[in-house]
């Protein structure tokens, strides 16, 4: 038996689902990823370069290239992102990630890129039915997923927005894909994204308003 069908061996049933090995494992990791995106943790890089090579194969076994696809850049981005945190971890007076929200450019050149990008990879699917099963949803995801990894390598509170859009389709998705861990997991992403949304908002606001004191009595 090779590695690949190992990963994808089943490990229990539960409620009429399959759940494999790569599925849990990669979502396992993902998670972790996740929380140490929402402490500011250079490690989340690592932790996501990990999940998606993992995940490449839960993908493909559901015949999901788009999410095969989106595992492979996560991979890229991952070690993208990881450059990009070694180079601003000072940013921050604690020493971490400094966090701030997007400028009216950066947030038009996300939404445009992500519609942009949306529509030419679900056109490629719908052309190419081999590539997806479900071509638009998996599109949405595949771009989606881009987009909020590349939010959070520049340390936008807009990243745990884009997850949270990116959430919203993937739980049903997973499901209907027979990936049961991945929904399950994206629903546990769903309270993750909150709190950390919450808590980069909270941390960029702060940051501001420390600025503009400092403008203040300079």
């Amino acid at each position: 038996m090779s590695v690949l069908d190992s990963l994808n061996g089943e490990v229990f049933t539960a409620f009429g689902q399959h759940v494999i090995w790569s599925d849990m494992i990669g979502n396992t990791i993902g998670l972790a990823a996740l929380a140490l995106g929402w402490r500011r943790s250079i490690w989340t890089w690592p932790a996501q370069f990990l999940s998606g090579a993992i995940l490449v194969a839960a993908y493909a076994s559901a015949h999901l290239s788009g999410g095969v696809g989106k595992q492979l850049l996560v991979i890229g981005v991952a070690l993208w992102g990881w450059r990009q945190w070694q180079r601003g971890r000072q940013q921050a007076q604690d020493g971490s990630i400094a966090v701030r929200f997007a400028g009216r450019r950066e947030r038009a050149l996300l939404v445009a890129g992500t519609a942009l990008g949306t529509a030419a990879v679900g056109t490629l699917f719908t052309l190419i039915p081999q590539l997806s099963w479900n071509p638009w949803p998996d599109a949405y995801i595949f771009v989606g997923t881009l987009a909020a990894m590349v939010a959070q390598a520049r340390g936008l509170v807009e990243f745990w927005f884009a997850w949270l859009l990116v959430d919203v389709v993937g739980v049903p998705l997973a499901f209907s894909s027979g990936l049961a861990f991945s929904g399950l997991v994206y629903v546990v992403y769903l309270a993750l994204v909150v709190w950390g949304m919450r808590d980069w908002w909270l941390r960029s606001r702060a940051a501001a308003d420390r600025a503009v004191l400092e403008g203040a009595l300079s």
